[in-house]
C-alpha cells in the first residue's frame, strides 16, 4: 500500500483540533492592529487593550462568567499551574493538603508533585472502573480540590457539582480543557482552565478562569500587568482567535455533539465486536467525541504506527504523556489494560464516512499485528 497516496484522516482532535477558519480570518486581521502592549498607554497600546478587552469579554459570555474572570496565559498547562498552585497559595493558613482525582491531567500532578517537593501534602481520590472520581474526602482540614470537568483519556463526565456539595467552603479546581466549547461548564469551581487549541483556537493560549470572590493569590512572582493574574505581554491577536474559535463552536455545540455521539456510539458498538478488545470509559456521561479502547496482544505504537501509515491519526498510551511511553495512570487506575489502548477523538468535520474507513481498516490492522506477534 502506498502510504502518501492514502487520504490523512485526523481522529486526534483531543491532542488539538484543526484551526477553525473563524480563528484563521481573525488572527491574519489582527496581526497589523494588536501588536502592541496593552498596558502602554499611547494610541496603538489603547487599540491592542480594546481587542484583548473583547477577546475576554467574547470568552467569558461563552462560558457564561464574567469579563473579570478571564485571564489569558501562555497554554492549558500554564493556566493549571497556575489555578492549583494559586488556590493553594489562597489557603496556605487553613491546610497544606491538595486532593484531586487519580485521574487527572498530567498538569495537575505535576502541580500537586510539586506542591509536595516544597512541603506541602497530597491525596487523590480514587475512580470507579468507568473513571468516575468517587465522592469520598479524607478526614481533617483540606486546601483545595482538583477535579477535571471531563477526562481526556475516555471521555468520562466528573461530578464536579456533587463534590462542590460535599466540599461546603473547599475550592474546587476544575481542568476543564477536554470540555471547554463543547460542553457547558459545570457549576461549583472556584478556578478553572482551558486551552485554545482544544478548540480550533490557536496554540499558546490558555484561558485561567478564576470566579469572583475566590481565594486565590498567585504562587508566582508577580507582574505589573493590568490583570494581576497575566504574567507578562499577552498575545493579543492569537486570544482574539481564540475567542472567536470558541464563539463559533459554542454557537455549533449542541449540533455538533449530537452528531458526534451517534458516530461515537457506532464507534464503540463495532470495535467492541473484535475479539479481545475492551472499549473503557462511561458508555453514556462522557464527552461526545472521544472513546479510548485496549486491543489485548498488540503493542498501542505498533498499531497507532500502522493506523498512520493507513491515513488515520489516532493517540496511544497515556494521551499527554504518550512520548515517554508510560503506561497511562489514567488507565491504571481504572483497573483496565495499559497498554495496547487507541483514543480516538473527532473534530468537527470528521463525517460517517470518515468513521466507516477508520472500522473498515482496523480489524485488519489488530489481526496482522496479533500474526505478527505469533497470535
Amino acid at each position: 500500500m502506498n502510504s502518501s497516496a492514502a487520504p490523512v484522516v485526523h481522529l486526534d482532535a483531543a491532542a488539538g483540533e484543526p484551526l477553525h477558519p473563524a480563528a484563521r480570518e481573525t488572527l491574519l486581521a489582527a496581526l497589523d492592529a494588536g501588536w502592541a502592549d496593552p498596558r502602554r498607554l499611547h494610541r496603538s497600546a489603547r487599540h491592542a487593550r480594546l481587542m484583548l478587552d473583547n477577546a475576554r469579554e467574547v470568552v467569558a459570555q461563552c462560558l457564561g462568567i464574567r469579563f473579570d474572570e478571564v485571564t489569558f496565559t501562555p497554554s492549558g498547562t500554564h493556566a493549571v499551574h497556575q489555578g492549583v498552585l494559586g488556590l493553594l497559595a489562597g489557603r496556605a493558613r487553613v491546610s497544606d493538603l491538595l486532593v484531586h482525582s487519580a485521574v487527572e491531567h498530567s498538569s495537575v500532578v505535576h502541580a500537586g508533585q510539586w506542591h509536595a517537593r516544597n512541603g506541602g501534602r497530597v491525596a487523590e481520590l480514587g475512580v470507579s472502573a468507568t473513571g468516575r472520581a468517587e465522592l469520598t474526602l479524607p478526614e481533617g482540614p483540606i486546601a483545595a480540590l482538583a477535579l477535571q470537568s471531563a477526562n481526556h483519556e475516555v471521555a468520562t463526565l466528573q461530578p464536579v457539582a456533587e463534590l462542590a456539595e460535599l466540599a461546603g467552603d473547599v475550592p474546587i479546581f476544575m481542568d476543564a480543557c477536554a470540555s471547554a466549547g463543547r460542553l457547558p461548564l459545570p457549576a461549583g469551581w472556584a478556578a478553572a482552565a482551558a486551552s485554545a487549541h482544544k478548540w480550533g483556537g490557536p496554540a499558546g493560549v490558555g484561558v485561567l478562569l478564576v470566579r469572583k470572590g475566590a481565594r486565590w493569590r498567585s504562587p508566582f512572582p508577580s507582574d505589573d500587568r493590568a490583570d494581576e493574574r497575566a504574567t507578562g505581554f499577552e498575545n493579543v491577536p492569537a486570544a482574539l482567535a481564540a475567542a472567536a474559535a470558541l464563539q463559533a463552536v459554542t454557537a455549533d455545540a449542541a449540533e455538533v455533539a449530537a452528531r458526534q455521539h451517534a458516530l461515537i456510539d457506532r464507534i464503540r458498538a463495532a470495535v467492541a465486536a473484535i475479539p479481545d478488545v475492551e472499549v473503557v470509559g462511561d458508555p453514556e456521561h462522557r464527552l461526545p467525541h472521544l472513546v479510548t479502547f485496549s486491543c489485548l496482544y498488540v503493542d498501542g505504537e505498533a498499531l497507532v504506527t500502522e493506523l498512520d501509515r493507513r491515513g488515520f491519526e489516532v493517540s496511544s498510551g497515556s494521551a499527554c504523556t504518550a512520548s515517554t511511553l508510560t503506561p497511562s495512570h489514567v488507565l491504571a487506575a481504572m483497573g483496565v489494560l495499559t497498554h495496547g489502548n487507541v483514543r480516538l477523538s473527532l473534530t468537527r468535520d470528521t463525517t460517517a464516512d470518515d468513521v466507516e474507513a477508520f472500522l473498515a481498516a482496523l480489524p485488519e490492522v489488530v489481526g496482522r499485528l496479533r500474526a505478527e506477534a505469533g497470535l
